[in-house]
């Protein structure tokens, strides 16, 4: 069985390339897991060079390495390495590899074991005490929009840790937003399709993960996308 992990890159901090070896290493080690690994360097303008590159692929046979000069979004990104992927279970989450082994592992086993199609992250309440107070404020204000307005058994729908058996690829290429919202999107398709398993997975930070300083200027057009979202008909 392939898993294709597929990772995106913006502008990553100091050491990212041994927390990927060190994730790579340990994924391999996984129950039937061939891992095809797909890094997209979402327009960034530093902490990635050719040296780094070159160490990856060094160390991870058939590293897929994806790049374009302006940066696009995560969603955006996700969508350029999730459209190559070969895997037969497809996991993405953030390029510092903020959550344990253990959680990557729990979605991997759920998919692997055929219990679900999607596997959804979800934080813990550990995870809100690492966040500064605003973006607690508005990580907890949307998971209430989502249960108000959209009505979804899975509120947590921004965590950084998914995975979906090959089937439901097209449903994720089919996502439009680029950035914060995408994740929304996709799970939201998902539920609305009404033709896959979508299982919630409780998921843990690793202890050093740092959090990068939120570009506020986001917030507005995200709100507009959030407003798309419920006018618009889901895709399924």
């Amino acid at each position: 069985m392939i898993l294709s992990l597929v990772l995106p890159c913006y502008n990553p901090q100091q050491g990212w390339e041994r927390n990927i070896i060190t994730a790579y290493e340990a994924i391999t080690k996984w129950p039937a897991a061939q891992v095809e690994l797909t890094i997209v360097l979402d327009g960034t303008d530093f902490g990635v060079t050719t040296a780094g590159i070159d160490t990856l692929r060094q160390c991870i046979p058939g590293l897929r390495v994806i790049e374009y000069a302006v940066n696009m979004g995560k969603g955006h990104a996700i969508r350029q390495g999730v459209a190559q992927a070969i895997g037969d279970i497809i996991i993405y989450t953030d390029i510092d590899i903020p959550y344990t082994e253990g959680s990557m592992r729990a979605v991997y086993n759920k998919l692997h074991i055929n219990e679900c199609d999607v596997a959804v992250g979800v934080k813990d309440e550990a995870y809100y005490t690492h966040l500064p107070a605003v973006r607690r404020f508005i990580s907890r204000c949307l998971r209430l929009m989502i249960g108000t307005f959209l009505s979804m058994p899975v509120t947590d729908t921004q965590c950084g840790l998914k995975g979906f058996r090959s089937k439901v690829k097209p449903l994720f290429l089919a996502t439009t937003i680029n950035r914060y919202l995408f994740d929304l999107e996709f799970v939201r398709n998902c539920f609305v399709a009404k033709k896959y398993r979508v299982a919630a997975i409780p998921v843990t930070l690793n202890a050093d993960v740092h959090f990068r300083k939120m570009d506020y200027s986001i917030l507005l057009p995200e709100i507009l996308n959030f407003i798309k979202l419920l006018l618009k008909r889901p895709h399924e």
